[in-house]
């Protein structure tokens, strides 16, 4: 028989890790960081925090082992502290999804109705090969800089509408973002159909396709 204490002392540990992951902007800023690395100021601007709220969450993060930093000047940067953190994340919404009525019913009212056409990754890539979809990346920049589809177009959504003649015409356009809780793909795909393009979303986005092992290039357009 194992000592209680001892063994009391090991769940308590475990439960750091799930103490961190308890926190709604927790967790949209590993969403973030799923993405590539960013600055405290950078990640607090994307999910709409003061940077003292951003800190204190990136701190319990730290603490709890799921991100490292990186100083440059007087600038802290914040990335995951591995594949597997992003496993994790990926691996908690799925779960959740399925277990839990009221986060499927957030997801839905959050993304819209499913009125959009997807493809899987495995249709993508089928579709590039063939000459026959143009794939537009519609997450900000900087994040397509740090790592997207090979071969796709970085066409931010606040972008798009202004950029619709650097699409060709006759061929079907595949928007693709940060994930499978990433509105920004829906919404493109939707604005697309109601300018007369041929459009569809991929089903997740880039955390998906990072965490299948999937070719990605790195570097602005």
């Amino acid at each position: 028989m194992g000592d209680p204490t001892r063994k009391a002392a090991l769940f308590d540990a475990l439960a750091r890790t799930g103490k961190a992951l308890s926190n709604g902007k927790r967790l949209e800023l590993l969403d973030l960081l799923a993405q590539g690395e960013r600055s405290v100021d950078a990640l607090a601007k994307a999910a709409g925090l003061g940077l003292t709220t951003a800190s204190s969450h990136l701190q319990a993060l730290k603490q709890a082992g799921l991100v490292a930093t990186r100083r440059e000047g007087v600038r802290i940067h914040y990335r995951l502290a591995g594949d597997d953190v992003a496993a994790l994340y990926a691996l908690l919404q799925q779960v959740a999804r399925t277990h839990q009525a009221a986060a499927e019913h957030a997801r839905t009212h959050y993304l819209g109705p499913d009125d959009t056409d997807h493809l899987t990754r495995e249709e993508l890539l089928a579709r590039v090969k063939s000459g026959t979809a143009t794939v537009i990346d519609v997450r900000p920049a900087e994040e397509y800089a740090a790592g997207h589809i090979p071969g796709a177009l970085s066409i931010p959504l606040d972008q798009l509408e202004a950029r619709l003649a650097e699409l060709p015409a006759d061929a079907e356009v595949v928007a693709y973002c940060r994930g499978t809780n990433c509105v920004l793909s829906h919404d493109a795909v939707r604005l697309l159909a109601t300018r007369g393009r041929r459009a569809a979303r991929l089903v997740d986005g880039m955390l998906e396709w990072r965490l299948n092992d999937l070719p990605v290039e790195a570097g602005a357009a």
